[in-house]
């Protein structure tokens, strides 16, 4: 064999090795890390809530605003290149005589062309229950939950309900393209607490960075005992809940500029919670299939109900 021809041969064996070692670190590969670790004492967060006098939620609706298509590796590393939908919702905590709204989607501005399909009825809907809501939280600052509040046409009226935390504020890039108008956070005062905040009758926070750095779980507890947990974008799919793998790597590192440890801490220890708690509602931030299972039990709503202001 020539000398030439040798080292060619050699020279792309390399290259191949090279490359489908690569692929495997940046798509592929999701093992558990060795120092993945998350603290959830769900019966602290249920003794907090308790303590807490008041009606609680009569029930919780959810809006379909829009959706996204990414392929299922990029949701759940190593599952193949076929496209699956990544919904975008805003929920809604009904109480007798208020309500909060948990994530508030996008316009279709915001989300371009990246948006395969997008519910303008259901964006108003969820758009005019902001103005009567008497809290509004985002599980975290990207801008598909954020991003709806960020354009609010009467964000000024509504930010006394707003209640973003310092994390949150302290990290706008988190946020592109969507952004607060310049001037309107002057002198807002930030939410902040160390692990769990009850932060109304039957809701606690629960602090998760990892995905971004303000990202945060929201647990609810209705009149009639139901439990959720909104769980942002900790899992985009209960996929990665149920067979602890995180998104791939390709995305994670160089897109999202995730806590890769911190997040795998927080799924192990969701992993966990379900089966020790079957009866807890775990709600990834972009599962269709999650949701319409709860919308099929009772336990969510589907749209928004008026949102006249109480009297």
């Amino acid at each position: 064999m020539p000398v030439w021809l040798r080292r060619t041969l050699i020279a792309f064996g390399a290259l191949v090795i090279v490359a489908g070692a690569a692929y495997y670190w940046l798509i592929v590969e999701s093992r558990m890390p060795s120092d993945a670790a998350f603290a959830l004492d769900i019966d602290q967060v249920r003794r907090m809530v308790a303590a807490t006098p008041g009606d609680k939620p009569d029930s919780v609706e959810v809006e379909l605003v829009g959706a996204f298509q990414f392929p299922a590796t990029a949701i759940v590393a190593g599952d193949g290149w076929a496209s699956r939908e990544m919904s975008v919702y805003s929920f809604r905590l009904v109480y007798p005589d208020t309500s909060i709204i948990v994530d508030t989607a996008l316009n279709d501005e915001l989300g371009g062309d990246n948006l395969v399909s997008f519910d303008a009825e259901a964006y108003a809907r969820m758009e005019e229950a902001m103005t009567t809501a008497s809290l509004i939280v985002v599980t975290h600052e990207h801008m598909d939950h954020i991003g709806g509040l960020t354009v609010h046409p009467e964000l000024a009226a509504i930010l006394p309900s707003v209640a973003l935390t310092r994390e949150q504020l302290d990290h706008p890039e988190r946020s592109v393209p969507a952004r607060f108008p310049d001037g309107t956070l002057d002198g807002y005062q930030p939410l902040e607490y160390d692990q769990y905040r009850v932060i109304a009758p039957g809701v606690a926070l629960i602090k998760s960075p990892g995905h971004t750095p303000g990202s945060q779980m929201v647990y609810v507890q209705k009149a009639n005992g139901e439990e959720l947990l909104f769980l942002g974008d900790v899992a985009w799919h209960y996929r990665n809940i149920e067979v602890l793998r995180e998104r791939a790597r390709l995305v994670t590192q160089f897109f999202l500029k995730e806590d890769r440890s911190a997040v795998f801490g927080q799924l192990a220890a969701l992993h966990r919670l379900h089966e020790a708690e079957p009866d807890i509602a775990l709600v990834p931030g972009h599962d269709g299939g999650i949701v319409d299972g709860l919308l099929e039990s009772g336990t969510l709503t589907k749209g928004f109900s008026s949102a006249e202001a109480p009297e």
